[in-house]
């Protein structure tokens, strides 16, 4: 895997104004994934996007006038995308409906989409926002088999706040980090945004939750160390192992894979690290508890779609991948519901 990091910012005042809306839903497609779109007013339609995507996260920043997007089995069959989106609005109101239900998203709240399932989102002029690309995966072990709600999740309070901050922060500062900084203020947004959803009584029945979280948080900041086990983990918090095993069943996972999860992330970091640079893959591995240096490639190939190798290759620098050229065709006034 190597670096793709790309910055972008693109308005549709670069076409004339009976193309703009074709042009919009060509660069929203091509942010995103196919999708239809209905446009209240298709002449002189006004929108910007600020764009900034490494190889495992993208963050499109928008304001526009009105437009409603469609995602249909149509959409999905033809272009299949099973990675989620956080919605974030910063002005303006969203209304989105799905197949559970209909929904109002407004500032101080997100909603975490899945868009391998239909869904229409609508907006009225000037709403302003941001929309989060998080792979399916990073979302799938933490939560496990627990499914992420579809109605919005508050951001003024609590946990929510912590997370807005953090939102916040990405999107003032994305062009001004680095591509390994901006991946890791990704992953503790994701971390939280996790959390606040094991948090929500609607996602975790379980009084096991508790033990769950912390016991997480602790592998979290241990992984680092060659012999953790489960029963180091229980007696550090001083529960029993079958307590912290009935825990991580609740959410359909065992602490050897928490840890195994840990460690294999601990390793990336270290990999992409200058700081790890003189340390060879074998002794990474080892330091991190891993056995033999083909179960850590094949766990981490596993993880993460690469080998440890070819994500330190990438380090030494490739040239980031050009955005696609836009296409801009057919009459004004054409129906852009591809």
């Amino acid at each position: 895997m190597t670096s793709a990091a790309i910055a972008d910012s693109t308005t549709t005042s670069v076409v004339d104004p009976h193309e703009r809306a074709d042009y919009w839903a060509d660069l929203i497609s091509t942010y995103h994934c196919r999708l239809g779109y209905r446009f209240p007013r298709r002449t002189d339609f006004k929108g910007h996007t600020q764009l900034r995507r490494t190889a495992a996260y993208q963050l499109v920043g928008w304001n526009s006038d009105a437009v409603t997007y469609l995602r249909n089995p149509s959409h999905i069959r033809a272009d299949p995308d099973d990675d989620y989106r956080l919605i974030v609005p910063f002005a303006g109101r969203l209304s989105f409906r799905t197949d559970d239900g209909y929904g109002i998203l407004a500032p101080g709240t997100m909603c975490l989409v899945a868009v391998d399932r239909p869904y229409a989102m609508s907006m009225s002029d000037g709403t302003r926002g941001m929309i989060i690309t998080i792979p399916r995966k990073e979302i799938r072990h933490r939560l496990n088999r627990i499914v992420p709600p579809n109605h919005p999740l508050d951001l003024t309070s609590g946990l929510g706040r912590v997370t807005d901050g953090i939102l916040d922060g990405l999107y003032t500062e994305c062009t001004a980090l680095t591509d390994l900084q901006f991946d890791a203020v990704f992953e503790r947004m994701v971390d939280l945004l996790c959390m606040q959803i094991l948090g929500d009584p609607a996602t975790s029945p379980s009084q096991l939750t508790h033990v769950e979280a912390i016991a997480r948080r602790y592998i979290h900041d241990h992984a680092a160390d060659p012999g953790l086990t489960g029963t180091r983990v229980a007696g550090e918090l001083g529960w029993s192992l079958r307590q912290i095993q009935m825990a991580f069943s609740n959410v359909g996972t065992t602490p050897s894979e928490v840890i195994r999860e840990e460690r294999l992330k601990l390793a990336r970091d270290r990999l992409r690290s200058p700081a790890y640079q003189h340390r060879s893959i074998t002794d990474i591995a080892s330091d991190l508890g891993f056995g033999s240096i083909s179960s850590f490639t094949k766990a981490f190939r596993s993880r993460f779609d690469t080998t440890p190798g070819q994500l330190r290759q990438g380090l030494t620098g490739h040239a980031a991948p050009a955005l696609p050229r836009l296409a801009i065709s057919g009459p004004a006034g054409a129906a852009a519901d591809r």
